[in-house]
């Protein structure tokens, strides 16, 4: 049970390194798109903004796995107490 726990607490900490990492990526890719600039056209301003949409997607469903692992921890440690 102590095994699975540092598993699930591992995965927490893991979602949540990457779900941040991702965000940096995407917030540097909006600030691509936003920054002006006359080298940039309009295809590269689709791809940097078509990136940062699914950087950001990516970010929010690692945040939400990270939060579904807590709640499991959660449950397992309430479980032990009982």
């Amino acid at each position: 049970m102590k095994q699975h726990s540092k598993f699930l607490y591992d995965k927490m900490v893991d979602f949540k390194r990457f779900a941040v990492l991702l965000l940096a990526v995407g917030v540097f890719f909006y600030l691509g798109v936003i920054i002006p600039s006359e080298t940039k056209t309009e295809m590269d301003l689709n791809i940097m903004m078509l990136s940062s949409m699914s950087f950001l997607a990516v970010a929010i469903l690692f945040f939400i796995q990270s939060k579904k692992c807590e709640l499991k921890l959660n449950e397992m440690e309430n479980g032990q107490d009982h």
